[in-house]
């Protein structure tokens, strides 16, 4: 299997700070494995702003390209910027054809220094690609003579054109779909009203079997009502995906976020910020790289204190990355009724409500065809959701966007300040038991970080304040813990050790994290000491002290090899 490489720089920067949606990758990887077979029906993603979607859309991008399998990928982002539409044919093409030919050169530099038209056809001549030739002269022929929607339908087409024309197959992902309604102009100024028919461009090509789409969008009702109007919404299957990770991949991401950013945290502080953040991986960053003067994750009330500057102040991260959104949704809704309808259904969120409960529970003045038609603009506005019936309304599966109405809202509807940091507080008083008792049903690669967090946030310690058969119980002061550390051995093969903590006293702790459903054995033993005296050898000056810690248990055999050689062992952890 090919390492992935990364081509399409990732919007999330670092690409090991991408943590979770298994189960989003495995429905879409059958979905991808179906396409050179022309089983797959195109697809759009449904999501918020700072879902992810995205950044796994572009980690797809990158997995079929280093793949090089036979699904080539092309990427192309519908920007929030006006352009006139001959001038979006061309850099549409100049992204399509970039991409192909870096996938086809493997040269992941064409990726992001897009070919110019001259370049692309030069290359279509020495390669004997007439396709691409044939296109670059239509295009500059219809440039010339004003025939712009002729070189749209060329650029629009290519993909589906190209696997039809050399037998091969693409996965077309137009991210931010709904933009190309409102930022394309007929105009060459664009002034005037933008051409929001030219979403009709795909109408055809949404049912390619050869090249299908994967469409995003950050505005769900928006893009909804482009695919009604111009795909036929039956033309392309729809894919939720939510903001949140599963419980122990957020945990995961506030161990990666604050080794990344160097941030000092404790395992019951990364335990508290994940609960809080909702296991929300966009609000677990804004934490972590958080601005807030007095900032102390290594304390729940510093926890507890940051998270909120995250939610309520206007200068935050957060606030100003919801503030676009909120322009664009919550600002449709003036009406006082209207917002105060939405304070009650976030107030029950698990219920649906109709208009006749509403004006019965709330006692509102209004006439029901009035509160149907606040509830509407709710709807629209992509703060509530309706129900299988178009009478019922419910608020929204999301944690973080009641917290941001709450915070808005709450004072101006109701005459009551929201106080969100005592809401934490008792949250996490609630969950305090619960959280106590997380220690083993974590994964193996989780463990890791725990276990280096505890040698970071502790710093002075004996290694039998962790670890049994310690030969060496020296009190060791760490001044740097690093994870996955690779090594050569003197015959090239590259070797990796979990945990390497160093003391300023010349020791250095390695250590091999496991948890399988089987005791480790004697054999995974053996593998571990051989890259112990490879790192030895490489640190003659230091004294190494080696320990395993395998949640899963370990053999008898494994016990007596450990007890031999001076490995010390462990087989659960204590997190606080």
């Amino acid at each position: 299997m090919n390492l992935i490489q990364y081509p399409l720089a990732e919007k999330i920067g670092e690409p090991n700070l991408f943590v979770g949606r298994e189960q989003e990758f495995e429905l879409f990887n059958n979905w991808i494995a179906n396409i050179p077979k022309r089983l797959s029906k195109s697809k759009v993603i449904l999501a918020r702003r700072k879902s992810g979607k995205t950044v796994f859309v572009q980690r797809i991008f990158n997995q079929l390209w280093s793949a090089n399998g036979a699904v080539i990928p092309f990427y192309f982002d519908f920007a929030e910027s006006k352009i006139w539409y001959p001038d979006l044919a061309i850099d549409y093409y100049r992204a399509f054809a970039s991409q192909y030919i870096s996938f086809i050169e493997r040269d992941n530099k064409l990726v992001q220094e897009r070919l110019s038209l001259k370049q692309i056809r030069e290359y279509g001549i020495k390669k004997s690609y007439q396709l691409l030739v044939d296109d670059i002269d239509s295009m500059l022929f219809d440039k010339e003579n004003l025939l712009y929607d002729s070189m749209w339908k060329t650029a629009c087409s290519a993909p589906h054109r190209f696997a039809n024309f050399y037998y091969q197959r693409f996965l077309v992902i137009l991210d931010e779909f709904q933009n190309i309604t409102q930022y394309v102009y007929r105009d060459e100024q664009c002034k005037g009203e933008p051409d929001e028919t030219l979403a009709g461009s795909y109408h055809s090509l949404s049912e390619s079997k050869l090249a299908p789409m994967l469409v995003t969008g950050s505005y769900v009702a928006w893009l909804i009502q482009v695919i009604n109007k111009y795909l036929e919404a039956g033309r392309l299957k729809i894919t939720p995906i939510y903001p949140y990770l599963t419980k122990e991949a957020g945990l995961q991401a506030v161990y990666k976020y604050a080794v990344f950013y160097n941030q000092a945290i404790n395992n019951k502080t990364a335990i508290e910020i994940n609960e809080l953040c909702m296991y929300d991986p966009f609000v677990i960053s804004c934490v972590i790289q958080s601005e807030y003067q007095n900032k102390d994750l290594t304390t729940r009330k510093g926890v507890i204190d940051t998270v909120n500057y995250e939610f309520s102040d206007r200068q935050s991260e957060m606030s100003m990355t919801w503030n676009e959104y909120l322009v664009l949704t919550l600002d449709q809704v003036n009406d006082k009724n209207a917002k105060n309808i939405l304070l009650w259904l976030y107030k029950y969120p698990k219920r649906f409500w109709n208009p006749i409960q509403l004006k019965k529970e709330m006692k509102l003045a209004l006439d029901v065809d009035d509160i149907y038609r606040q509830l509407i603009i709710l709807s629209n506005a992509e703060i509530i959701q309706r129900g299988t019936s178009d009478f019922q309304f419910k608020a929204l599966k999301d944690g973080t966007l009641n917290l941001i109405i709450k915070n808005r809202f709450q004072e101006q509807i109701l005459g009551i300040v929201p106080d969100l940091k005592q809401e934490f507080s008792d949250k996490l008083v609630a969950e305090n038991k619960r959280l106590q008792g997380i220690v083993n049903y974590l994964s193996g690669k989780l463990a890791e970080f725990q276990l280096a967090t505890a040698f970071r946030s502790k710093k002075r310690f004996a290694l039998s304040e962790f670890f049994s058969n310690v030969t060496d119980n020296t009190v060791l002061n760490i001044v740097e813990v690093k994870e996955r550390i690779q090594f050569q051995r003197q015959d090239g093969k590259v070797m990796e050790v979990d945990i390497a903590a160093i003391s300023d006293c010349g020791r250095i702790i390695l250590v091999e994290v496991k948890k399988t459903k089987v005791k480790t054995g004697i054999n995974i033993i053996n593998d571990f000491q051989e890259k112990v005296e490879v790192y030895q050898a490489l640190n003659s000056n230091h004294i190494i002290i080696s320990a395993f810690l395998s949640l899963g248990g370990f053999t008898d055999e494994a016990v007596e090899k450990c007890q031999k050689l001076g490995i010390a062992m462990a087989e659960d952890m204590e997190l606080f």
